[in-house]
């Protein structure tokens, strides 16, 4: 049986349940185009990027940052999703940096020696964007006082809130979920500036998938977009479409890194 992990976007709770619908369409639409070992639901017990490389991966999204780094000739594209949330251009998207209401702070120059939140090393979102924001500021390498890392980037948005942090870059797409669904959450934050915008979270499929299987999923992709009944589900995940990306188009997030590395700043710090 193949595997269908999709937890780059599974909270809120609105959030997942929709995720899980959407998933249970483009099961349906697979199995009506005759592909074999669909499976009936998500897979809850493998890490989300453990999915990416499995062997038997059907479908998963990953983030564009590890595509680049480490899932290039690896996995084959699918599509790239297309969110209506603000700081969302087509699949391109940005990250939100954020402080705390009450910050004195009005320019990311201000942040220097403040203490930064990052959700994990491997993100786009949290780190890699974050990182070319910071890095014409840095000096030796260094910007911030202090780095932790949070696990997700919900708990970033609770460390800044909580003043355990001092800033953190949040996807924006997370960061819209929450605005909707949770919004007590960012009661005590808000948007200082915006990174650059990069491609999106791709989906995916193992890198021995036929050119059939492909196509069976971006045809069910680009149905789930048209289907009348998955209208709620589409305005919950604030879905608008799914476009097709070559490697290429991923690459000005590999430039970014290397810029930063030109500037002297190869990690957040």
């Amino acid at each position: 049986m193949r595997i269908a992990s999709l937890a780059m976007y599974v909270s809120p709770p609105p959030v997942a349940a929709a995720t899980t619908s959407l998933w249970a369409f483009i099961r349906d639409e697979l199995r009506r185009e005759g592909l074999h070992d669909v499976p009936e639901g998500l897979s809850a017990d493998i890490r989300y990027d453990e999915s990416w490389r499995h062997p038997d991966l059907l479908l998963a999204q990953t983030c564009g940052y590890p595509y680049i780094r480490h899932l290039r000739g690896k996995v084959r594209l699918v599509a790239t999703p297309v969110y209506s949330h603000p700081g969302c251009d087509g699949p391109a998207k940005c990250s939100f940096i954020i402080v705390r209401q009450n910050s004195p702070v009005r320019a990311l120059e201000e942040l220097r020696g403040a203490r930064a939140a990052i959700n994990e090393a491997g993100s786009n979102s949290g780190v890699n964007l974050f990182r070319a924001a910071v890095a014409p500021f840095a000096s030796g390498g260094r910007f911030f006082a202090s780095v932790v890392e949070t696990g997700g980037h919900r708990a970033s948005i609770d460390a800044v809130a909580s003043g355990a942090a001092d800033v953190a870059a949040i996807d924006c797409v997370t960061y819209g979920n929450t605005l909707r669904f949770d919004p007590e959450r960012l009661a005590g934050i808000r948007v200082l500036e915006e990174t650059v915008k990069g491609p999106g979270l791709p989906f995916i499929a193992r890198a021995a998938a036929s050119d059939r299987e492909i196509t069976a999923l971006r045809g069910a992709l680009k149905r789930a977009i048209a289907e009348p009944a998955l209208a709620d589900t589409r305005d919950t995940l604030a879905l608008k479409d799914f476009v097709v990306l070559a490697d290429a188009d991923y690459e000005p997030l590999a430039e970014l890194e290397r810029s930063a590395h030109r500037l002297g700043y190869p990690v957040i710090a």
